[in-house]
């Protein structure tokens, strides 16, 4: 015989499992209401890992051509991940690396100053190596010039203002809406390694924001890595191709700035292009010209 007693609670269930639901999903927003990821590689804290010695002081670099030059990414520092917050990893895949220092090697390979390019597996270099490491690759490689790689990406997801209006207790899968934000930069930095000398350096940026649902929020976030690498990358490169034409430019028309030497043997242009070596040869004749009684 059923208890007439447990028919209001029956009744009362479904209100019941509204408030439970409520609940738990106040607890999945206080759990997911913000979350950040930030994952990069630096420059400068490769170079100069101990702030308490004094600057490196750069020196007039000189250039033997032809030239042998090295490409490399940075080591990775420690993604940041504080207690309590949850972070999605990059898709930055040893693959996207090897290609991207393909691509940069090619622009390098083409020049007609470049002897040979190499390109440096990453466990080459020691975090915080410094200039200590980039001579004991000059040393073991033969390169003259390296190639840095760098990048910096941090993710943000919050809650968006409109996400109340999803709100309900039909069910858990219609939830709070939450904005992202991918802002990546991708960095290439051009040394002389005997001089320590900063010879040109060219950035990719992007930069991205969109809304996803809470279910699908670490999704939305694992295309925009991917995304705002490859095209933070793809800018990079560019900017690299034009910063190279600048620097030729600039080795023409500052020699002071920049010394330029051959090797023996090497006939090539001394001033990073071609037609020096044919105005030298006017130079000299006009010399010769003088010099006659």
């Amino acid at each position: 015989m059923k208890n007439p007693a447990s028919r209001p609670f029956r009744r009362r269930l479904p209100a019941v499992a509204a408030v439970l639901l409520c609940l738990t999903l106040t607890g999945c927003v206080g759990f997911w209401g913000e979350r950040r990821h930030h994952e990069s590689s630096s420059v400068v804290q490769f170079l100069y890992p101990n702030k308490d010695l004094p600057f490196i002081q750069p020196q007039i670099p000189t250039l033997r051509l032809p030239l042998r030059v090295g490409v490399a990414f940075i080591p990775p520092g420690t993604p940041e991940n504080p207690s309590g917050i949850y972070s999605v990893q990059a898709n930055f895949t040893e693959q996207q690396k090897t290609d991207l220092l393909r691509k940069v090697a090619a622009q390098f390979k083409a020049l007609p100053f470049v002897q040979s390019i190499e390109i440096i597996p990453t466990t080459y270099l020691r975090p915080g190596g410094g200039f200590e490491n980039l001579d004991q690759l000059r040393a073991m490689l033969g390169i003259d010039v390296v190639v840095l790689i760098a990048y910096d990406q941090a993710q943000n997801s919050r809650d968006t203002e409109a996400s109340v209006a999803y709100w309900t207790i039909v069910g858990a899968y219609v939830v709070p809406a939450q904005r992202n934000s991918t802002n990546t930069l991708m960095e290439a930095v051009v040394y002389d390694i005997p001089s320590r000398s900063l010879l040109f350096r060219a950035p990719g940026t992007s930069a991205m924001i969109n809304n996803a649902t809470l279910f699908r929020s670490e999704h939305e976030l694992q295309k925009d890595s991917a995304r705002g690498l490859e095209e933070a990358s793809a800018q990079m490169t560019t900017n690299l191709a034009r910063e190279i034409e600048l620097f030729k430019v600039r080795a023409r028309e500052q020699p002071d700035s920049i010394r330029i030497e051959h090797k023996p043997g090497y006939t090539g242009g001394g001033m990073l292009d071609g037609g020096f070596a044919g105005l030298l040869v006017v130079l000299l004749g006009l010399g010769l010209h003088r010099s006659r009684p």
